[in-house]
């Protein structure tokens, strides 16, 4: 488990997603659902965007 928690801390700096380091530290509390659901809407615009230019 702890090999996998390196691996997801390691592409959470290399992405850029984190920049403050004491988050890091606090990987391991809670997430109010509402956040991760905004998390999760942010993504999905951002992969299939809401209005996409024409070709």
């Amino acid at each position: 488990m702890e090999a996998q928690k390196s691996e997801v801390v390691k592409r959470i700096v290399e992405s850029g997603l984190i920049k403050d380091p004491q988050w890091l530290e606090r990987l391991d509390e809670p997430v109010p659902l509402r956040v991760m659901l905004e998390a999760m809407l942010e993504l999905l615009d951002k992969v299939n965007p809401p209005h996409r230019p024409y070709d």
